[in-house]
């Protein structure tokens, strides 16, 4: 296997969270909280320069890993996760600590109910886009619900 590859599958498991046998999305959510803390004491700028660089590296990750899997989206990639986390507190990230939680809260539940264009996100072209994309609309949805609260 070649560092790609090797490179690839750390980077969109988010170190080994989505190996987890009991909600692996859930726990890439929960591993990206330390980035989160401290890329909101940075500062905007450093915040959406990582959060977009990470995403960018998840789609090169999650297009890497399904081309070499042959899967479309396998389970332990949560690297989309991880984007949609940071996007959803980060719209909250001078808010209270109970808002953010609400955030990622509210995040993880459109993830997994991927309501309307959360779910026909998931057919977009490439793979790696397809399987990126869902998570940062839910992030998005969720960071501006939590912004009314």
């Amino acid at each position: 296997m070649s560092l790609a590859d090797t490179s690839a599958k750390v980077l969109a498991s988010w170190f080994g969270c989505g190996k987890s046998p009991i909600a692996p999305g859930t726990v890439g959510s929960l591993g990206a909280l330390p980035l989160h803390v401290v890329l909101r004491s940075l500062g905007p700028l450093p915040y959406w320069t990582a959060t977009l660089s990470l995403t960018a590296l998840g789609i090169w990750a999650s297009e890497r890993v399904c081309e070499s899997s042959g899967e479309k989206d396998p389970q332990w990639i949560v690297i989309d996760e991880v984007a949609g986390t940071l996007i959803a507190t980060g719209l909250v990230r001078r808010r209270s600590l109970a808002v953010r939680l609400a955030a990622l809260l509210l995040f993880r539940v459109l993830d997994v109910a991927k309501p309307g264009p959360v779910n026909r996100a998931q057919e977009l072209k490439p793979e790696g886009f397809a399987v990126m994309a869902d998570d940062l609309l839910a992030g998005l949805a969720a960071g501006v619900m939590a912004r009314w609260l």
